[in-house]
């Protein structure tokens, strides 16, 4: 018996797995297991959804930013964990919200999120001093 695979559906789930973003966005639970390029100079928010175990995101800097912060904010929900910004450890405890910051951002600078339920879970990389913060 042969398989028959169709590249055409393979290669457009590969594509749905990511989303370039140049405005605010409200994610949803949908979104789950994507890679959201940030690539708007001027920056914007994006909205976490309410905590759900196994939901998880990736944000990267795609662009320069020129005026303002790009920003990821979960709202009532907390964010918990460890970002590596110019080499040194920043923890994240009962965070709300993790800024990319205007003028200090580098392409590539990235955020993970993985939700275990009760808190959103982080982990990043920042090239320069105080590129990605966290509040």
């Amino acid at each position: 018996m042969s398989t028959t695979i169709n590249v055409s559906n393979d290669v457009k789930r590969i594509f749905d797995k990511t989303e370039t973003l140049s405005a605010a966005h409200e994610l949803k639970y949908s979104d789950t297991g994507k890679v959201f390029f940030l690539n708007a100079s001027g920056g914007a928010a994006v909205t976490l959804p309410a905590v759900r175990a196994g939901v998880s995101y990736k944000f990267i800097v795609a662009a320069a930013f020129s005026s303002t912060d790009w920003t990821v904010t979960g709202g009532a929900s907390k964010i918990q964990g460890t970002v590596i910004v110019n080499g040194a450890s920043v923890l994240g405890e009962n965070e709300t919200t993790i800024t990319f910051a205007n003028g200090a951002e580098k392409v590539g600078d990235f955020v993970e999120l993985h939700c275990d339920g009760t808190n959103w879970l982080l982990f990043g990389m920042g090239s320069a001093g105080s590129s990605i913060t966290l509040a």
